[in-house]
Parts: structure tokens; sequence; C-alpha cells
């Protein structure tokens, strides 16, 4: 019988096939030399580095420095680091959202991951949608990877309290509006809010994706919530180098780490964490490419047996350098382990029983006690009805309770220049008990589904002391912010959904306790409504194009059809 053939590893992996494949290395191996590697080196297996550094991104500030350090966990192990330019994610610093070229950034990376001579990877990321992308791409490639987060910035003392991005910048822009804080006050603020490299320090999407990460194993255990300045930061970048090195020796595949049994534990996890709205449309992004469906009915039945247990803001009062000295991630699971499936595997290999075999501190300020919760019930839910047949998504942990059971009258803007002109018009027609709604805002427009579903509170009620109404899109909200907020309604209003035909003055009902987003509008109004409405026009080329040619809905994750596995 004759014997499988030895792997391809190192340089000699994915050559090019000039009907030639021996000069195909030779060339490689030629061009290699001329950057100085030396045969012993070429020799080795390749570790590929994924490096997200930009001028325009400060959140990856430390990336430079978290390469260096990834390279000596590789070099000490035995492989070849060659680290590679992905494209770069920065929420503030991208036109029309970050979220417009999530999958781009996705797509760039598994090209980089498939068709470059490596052995395994790993993806260095931290702003919101990077992480995400870099997930997405393992999974679909398929590569050993391990995934190093740039980690939180760390809160500034400043005159009395802590301040951290974003929700620190949410709260007194805020309070800006509504003329309790000067300009000159706002303005002295804003060069306090982060003055350490590293991403948002509250519980916004960014340390959600980190925390889910990982819950998930693509992280090792303890690691997504050190902060970026911490010196364990780069210890934990040199151990990703060599756990690397390790897999190509003994792979553990991201399929065999993302699978229907991790995502359900990362979903108890968002749940517990009180986490971000976005980091679900992420999940179910990331799942999706292993072909795990995530189904907004189940998150529901987990939502109701899991207690919110992370005391931080946006819903609560510390930063993620507290959850981290507090216990960060260990801890956590350790209060839901029986909640958990144990046997799930991460990148070391070893089950989740395994990792939690004992718990040996929590400090119960910043992370509760399942019989002391900040809430009995998870942080969010799904909605359903006749305004979202396929779902809408409110963040209960950051919202009014005494909101949540409303009938009222809709205020709406059709999509994001129609809100800007008129939101803080004094004419607006516009109580405190009437619903703030925003459509043509979803992943189908040229906004790109922005975080914009925190709709300001119209300026003369802020200034009238007004804090919070309920307000509705299909676009999304930072993780860093709070307030009764409805978001992802889907389908969405570009899509035809039934958000495209609310129109002002419809009452519109919301009911958290019976799970139901409703529009009270006869069938024969929408009818006609329905025969006027047009779809949006599609952008003639480009990324813009491909977008709207292929782009999901977000209860499937808002990724591109083409890119997920067939079926």
């Amino acid at each position: 019988m004759d014997e499988e053939p030895t792997p391809k590893r190192g340089l000699a992996r994915n050559t090019a096939n000039y009907g030639d494949r021996d000069f195909a290395l030779y060339l490689r191996r030629s061009f290699a030399k001329s950057m100085g590697y030396s045969q012993a080196m070429l020799d080795r297996p390749v570790v590929g580095i994924v490096d997200t550094g930009s001028g325009f991104n400060n959140c990856h500030r430390t990336v430079p420095e978290l390469i260096e350090a990834v390279k000596r966990g590789v070099l000490a192990a035995g492989g070849l680091p060659l680290p590679f330019p992905t494209v770069s994610l920065c929420e503030p610093s991208l036109f029309p959202t970050s979220m417009h070229y999530r999958n781009l950034a996705a797509l760039d990376t598994e090209a980089m991951l498939s068709a470059q001579p490596m052995d395994a990877a790993v993806l260095i990321g931290g702003c919101d949608k990077t992480v995400p992308a870099q997930l997405m791409a393992a999974a679909s490639a398929d590569i050993p990877a391990v995934q190093l987060v740039t980690g939180p910035m760390l809160a500034t003392p400043f005159q009395g309290e802590r301040l951290s991005a974003c929700t620190d910048c949410r709260r007194y822009w805020a309070a800006y509006r509504a003329g309790r804080v000067t300009a000159e006050r706002i303005g002295e603020i804003e060069g306090r809010l982060a003055t350490t490299a590293g991403t948002c320090g509250v519980m916004g999407t960014a340390s959600t994706m980190a925390c889910i990460a990982e819950t998930l194993g693509m992280v090792p255990l303890g690691q997504g919530s050190i902060p970026a300045v911490h010196a364990d930061r780069l210890r934990a970048a040199e151990e990703a180098g060599a756990l690397a090195v390790k897999l190509i020796a003994a792979p553990i595949r991201p399929s065999e780490i993302i699978t229907a049994a991790s995502v359900e534990n990362a979903l108890r996890v968002l749940l517990a964490l009180g986490g971000s709205t976005n980091a679900l449309i992420h999940l179910t992004a990331i799942a999706g490419r292993r072909g795990v469906h995530v189904d907004l009915h189940r998150l529901n039945e987990l939502s109701d047996t899991t207690p919110v247990l992370v005391d931080l803001k946006p819903t609560g009062e510390g930063y993620m350098e507290d959850f981290h000295a507090a216990g960060g991630m260990p801890a956590l699971l350790w209060e839901l382990r029986d909640l958990l499936h144990l046997q799930t595997r991460d990148v070391t290999g070893l089950t989740l029983e395994q990792r939690l075999c004992e718990l040996v501190f929590v400090d119960r300020r910043y992370i509760r006690a399942r019989a002391e919760p900040v809430s009995p019930v998870g942080g969010l839910v799904a909605l359903f009805g006749s305004l979202a047949p396929r779902g809408a998504i409110l963040k209960r942990s950051a919202a009014t309770t005494s909101l949540f059971e409303i009938e009222a009258r809709a205020v709406v803007f059709d999509g994001l220049e129609d809100l800007a002109n008129r939101i803080d018009d004094p004419g607006l027609d516009v109580t405190e008990r009437d619903i703030l709604v925003l459509k043509n805002a979803g992943s189908l427009t040229p906004a790109g589904m922005p975080e914009a579903g925190y709709l300001p509170i119209p300026q003369k009620l802020a200034r009238a002391g007004v804090k919070d109404m309920v307000r509705m899109s299909d676009c999304r909200m930072s993780g860093t912010a709070f307030g009764t907020i409805v978001l992802h309604i889907t389908p969405e209003a570009a899509a035809g959904g039934p958000l495209a035909l609310v129109e002002s003055g419809d009452r519109v009902r919301l009911s958290v306790q019976q799970r139901r987003l409703d529009l009270l509008v006869d069938a024969t109004t929408l009818e006609r409504r329905r025969a006027a409405w047009q779809p949006p026009a599609r952008p003639s080329r480009g990324w813009d194009r491909i977008v709207a040619d292929q782009v999901l809905q977000a209860d499937e994750g808002c990724d591109l059809a083409v890119l997920r596995p067939a079926r």
C-alpha cells in the first residue's frame, strides 16, 4: 500500500503552478533569501502574523511592539515569523462606518491566510470590527490560528472621577447637548477620554468581542482583558507566537474550536457581560462561517436563564481594568460553569472543564456571585412582531425599565440626513412619550449600518431634562452606549421590510415582557404604502456595489452571501 505523501510545510506550502513546482519553490526561496534569511531559517515552519497597525488606528497603536513580542515567541519555539499587513479598521476613522468594511477585512485576511505559505497564524486585532473580521477569516481559511487582542485602554483619573472612551464621552456629550456642560468643559473632557493606547475601556464592542473570542477558545484563558499597556500584554503576545508553533506540530483548527457548543457558550457570556449588541451580529457571522446557526428564539431562552454578573460601564460603574483585576473571564466562566458546555476545546487543546479546574480569585465588586447578580436575566432580548418579522434586539441591561411596555406615536426619520436636519428643530412635533424611529440606515444602504441607533434626544426635550426615550432603527448602536433602544430591525427598510412603511403618527407597541414589536396600522393602509414603495438605487461599482449585491440581513450576521459555506 502506498504511503501518504508528506504534507507540505513552511515555504513549500501553496506554491504557484508554473508547470514546474520545483522551480516555483526555488524561485520563492531565492526571493526570500534576498531579505537576508539563512537557509536554516527558511527550513523552519512558518507562522504568519496579521499586522493591522495603521496611522489611522489609535486602538492599534501598540501593534508594532506586539508583533515583535510574537516574533520572539515564534523564534524561541523554532518557527519563522513573517508579519503581513491587512485592512485596519478603526471606528472613528472610517466613512461611512467601520461595519461597512468588516467583510472586506475578513475577505482580505482569509485570502492572505489561504494564499501565502504559512503553517499557522497569529491574528492581532482590537478595534470593534477587526477581531470579528479576523475570526470570520480564520473560520473560513481553517488553518491553525491564535487570536491576540490589543487590549483595553486604562481609565484616566480626572478631577475626582475616572474617564474612559466611550461611555463617558457619550455621557458628557449628552450633558453638553442638554446645556448642562459648557463648550469649554466639553473641550477639556475631549483630551481626557482616551489617554493610553488600547480599545475602549468599558464593556463596549471591542471588549465584548475579546471576551467572546476567549470563550470560543481562540484566545487562551485569562488573556482577553489584559490592558493594552501592561507588560502582561507583551508576554501574552510572546506566548501566542510559541503556541502558534505548537499548533503546527499538533494542529487544532478553528473548525474544531468554533462549534455549536462553543457558540452557545459565547451567547451565555454575552448575556452575562451585559455586552454589546454588535457582538450578536459578529458572533452570528463568525458562527455562520462554520455553518452554525444563531437562533434569536434560543437567545431569548438563554437570556431568561442567564444573569448579568459583570458590573461595568455602560450598564454599571467599573472599567475593563477592574474586570481584569477582578479575575476576568476565568472568574466569570467559573460562575457560569453549570450553564456551559464544558467539553469545548481551545487553542491550547484543553477542554473548558480542564481550564476551569479551580477559582483562584474574584473581586465581587465587578464580577458578582450568581446569588447576587446585577440582573437576574441576561443583558439582551430579541423581539418579534409585525414590525420585526425576523427579529430586533434590545439591550435591556442598558435600558429604562419603565419604558419596556409602551404603545406610542412614531416620529419617523427617513435616513441619517433627515435625522441630522430635524432632530434639533425647535418646531419638531415630538414629546418624551413618543417613539423615535430611524429607517433606511441598514446594511443595504450607503450609510452602511452605522452606530446611529443611539438617536440623540431632541435638544428641546434634553434641555427640559429628558434623559431617555424609546428609539428604534434598522442600524446599530455602539457597545459603549445606553438607553431604551431597539436595533437591527429585520428585514431592514431598504430590503422592503415593514419598517420601510412606517410613517410619523403611526402607533407602535413595544412589549419586552411578550418579546413583541408591532406596527399598529391596518392592512389596507400598509398595502397602499407597499404599492408606492420603491427600493433604493444600487451603487454602480466597487466595494459598495459588492455589498449591495451580497450583504445579508442582521439575523445572518450581515456577512456577504458569497463568503458563507456552500450549503
